[in-house]
């Protein structure tokens, strides 16, 4: 996408988040480790902490998208803003309390679950399905750009000076803050179609839609972003774990620096060609992508990890994007509702690979045999959305089953 097809509030908001995920990843990546060695907080309490924190930032969605349905986008994206901003603050009193450390971490959960639903939905407000790929792919380019060169940023300084770092990103966070301010207020509208109600269907009509859902086109985006962000993130989680006593940290880092170029470059590059694309082809992609690549995983070694990878890298693009997609053209609802909906499902995907995982992981280490823990992620990517294609299947031969009956009741 050219910058000539690109508003100033877009261009802004593009950069914005870049410098948004660039701060946050400067950070965030290492809170294990503050509160590990620097607080001495026991590895399970770090792992429930963090684990919360997860949640909150992703579920917590659904509030932002409320709060951007009373006061607006451009609002709740201030609010979102100061609450982050206030957090990274706190860190540095928190260098010395670490209840007040922890409570900072969840003030930055807070604010970025507010953030994001507001700001996708200002970046597609009043633009047609036409340019909605193209922005939310740039989107996603911007934040994982911003996540893959936080860490390496700030990694000579988040031991040796924290506190200059943490006051260097809350006063980036101010100024994109003040930034936001000058933005134009828009509406957010109901960019999908509106859903006809049981009673003005035909039988005909609910046939129809039996049939679209065997095809693939009545399949629920929340339950597939559950389960896309719940295989991803088997990776996300135990890729060091599993990479680095079989290769070195230098290859693991140029594996994630890779995928992240791959990411920001590609995605918008397919960006159209995925939006074409009907979406049963795009699930078979994307979870048959995740699958192959978690299996190539298990084959260890350098190609199988960086094979690996670059077939997940390519699942994350195509499952990603096409499910919000998908759910803003299902959905009459604001599109910040969408976003706060499709991030409340990566949530409970995030939490449960967290939950899953360790125990999964525990389990394989135990016997030796860790490359079994990446052929049953590789299972569970072919088998679990399967069956939720059967079971939607059975609820549309259900609900097809009562056409005469409500054809014939009356209005």
């Amino acid at each position: 996408m050219g910058s000539r097809t690109l508003t100033g509030p877009q261009l802004f908001l593009l950069g914005g988040s870049f410098l948004i995920t660039l701060g946050s990843f400067a950070v965030l990546p290492y809170m294990s480790v503050l509160l590990h060695d620097r607080f001495g907080l026991g590895l399970g309490v770090v792992g429930a902490v963090l684990a919360v924190a997860s949640l909150v930032q992703f579920s917590g969605g659904v509030v932002g998208a409320a709060l951007a349905a009373r006061i607006g986008l451009r609002a709740t994206m201030l609010v979102a803003l100061a609450v982050r901003t206030a957090g990274f603050a706190a860190f540095v009193p928190g260098l010395t309390r670490p209840v007040v450390a922890v409570a900072a971490l969840f003030l930055v959960s807070c604010g970025a679950a507010l953030y994001l639903p507001a700001n996708k939905a200002y970046l597609v407000a009043g633009c047609g399905p036409e340019r909605r790929p193209g922005l939310l792919a740039a989107s996603g380019s911007a934040f994982n750009a911003g996540i893959a060169l936080g860490p390496p940023a700030a990694a000579p300084f988040v031991l040796t000076s924290p506190a200059g770092l943490f006051t260097g990103v809350a006063v980036l966070f101010a100024l994109v803050g003040a930034g936001h301010v000058l933005l134009p207020s828009v509406a957010d509208e109901g960019v999908g179609v509106k859903d006809t109600t049981v009673e003005d269907k035909t039988v005909e009509d609910r046939t129809g839609e039996a049939a679209g859902v065997a095809a693939g086109s009545g399949l629920p985006p929340f339950a597939f972003t559950v389960l896309a962000v719940y295989v991803f993130m088997f990776f996300q989680h135990y890729l060091a774990l599993y990479a680095v006593p079989r290769t070195s940290t230098a290859f693991y880092g140029a594996v994630l620096m890779g995928y992240a170029i791959l990411l920001v470059v590609a995605q918008p590059l397919l960006a159209r060609r995925l939006a074409a694309l009907p979406y049963a082809t795009a699930l078979r992609l994307g979870f048959g992508a995740m699958a192959a690549g978690t299996a190539v995983l298990a084959l260890g070694g350098r190609a199988g990890i960086a094979v690996g990878a670059v077939l997940l890298c390519l699942g994350e693009i195509v499952l990603f994007l096409k499910n919000d997609l998908e759910a803003l053209a299902r959905s009459a609802a604001p599109s910040a509702t969408v976003f706060g909906r499709q991030r409340l499902a990566a949530g409970l995907g995030a939490f449960a690979a967290a939950v899953v995982g360790g125990q999964l992981y525990g389990v394989a280490e135990r016997a030796a045999s860790v490359p079994v823990f990446w052929l049953v992620v590789s299972a569970q990517a072919v088998v679990l959305p399967a069956l939720l294609v059967v079971w939607a299947r059975g609820s549309a031969r259900r609900r097809a089953g009562d056409g005469p009956v409500a054809a014939h009741r009356p209005r």
